[in-house]
């Protein structure tokens, strides 16, 4: 995957990391029109990644580039999420999408869904890519006012690694918490999130009004870049 296309096709890119060593893992959020996030808020402590609030309008999607986690750790991977009044939607899906240049694709199905990106494939059981399956982490959307958005799974076939929350309503906002893992490690892979059937693809986003680079953001995109450019 070109990075350099991916960042000119989505209309905000965030990238935050910690500044005291390259090992830990990065993340950086490309979010199209619709997705507002604070990147004030943004931190990743130990195993823990948190993206801070975010306010999805109906049909918005947003995907968020993770790299770096440790072979076979489990993470916590959370954030706030608003459905606003004025542009509701009822559930949020969270989708992994693996990286092409894994090898682990055979299995995946075809043709891919067309929100998929450029470099990247749905996730299948053998990619070793999940949301940290038969971890025992927490995996919920707990609403501000009390209660619990209803959880839908597909992590057991090669169609999709998927969850999906639901029962939202304009003015919700709710603390969605779920785990990530990657077997392998330090692999660049994709957490889509989306409402109500968000469908962002290259060629259907706008184009950005600004990239926004923090930490070390920088320097793991080139590092990235490098990296696949000698895997091809």
């Amino acid at each position: 995957m070109r990075l350099t296309t991916l960042a000119c096709g989505l209309a905000c890119v965030i990238a935050f990391a910690p500044s005291d060593a390259r090992a830990d893992p990065v993340a950086a959020l490309y979010t199209s029109s619709g997705v507002t996030a604070n990147p004030g808020q943004f931190s990743i402590q130990g195993t823990t990644i948190s993206l801070g609030d975010i306010v999805f309008n109906g049909g918005s999607d947003a995907y968020v580039l993770v790299d770096g986690l440790a072979a076979g750790q489990n993470y916590v991977f959370a954030f706030n999420a608003t459905d606003p009044a004025g542009n509701p939607w009822t559930t949020i899906t969270e989708e992994i999408l693996d990286p092409l240049s894994d090898g682990h694709d055979a299995a995946d199905p075809q043709p891919q869904p067309g929100y998929v990106l450029s470099g990247f494939s749905t996730s299948n059981n053998t990619d070793g890519l999940s949301f940290a399956w038969n971890s025992a982490l927490e995996r919920s959307a707990a609403f501000t006012t009390g209660g619990h958005a209803e959880l839908f799974v597909n992590e057991d076939t090669n169609q999709h690694d998927l969850l999906q929350f639901s029962h939202f309503s304009g003015g919700n906002t709710a603390l969605i918490t779920v785990g990530l893992r990657d077997n392998s490690g330090d692999r660049g892979f994709l957490v889509r999130l989306s409402v109500d059937g968000g469908t962002s693809a290259p060629g259907q986003t706008p184009e950005p009004a600004s990239v926004l680079l923090l930490g070390t953001g920088a320097a793991w995109l080139t590092r990235l870049r490098s990296r696949k450019g000698s895997q091809a």
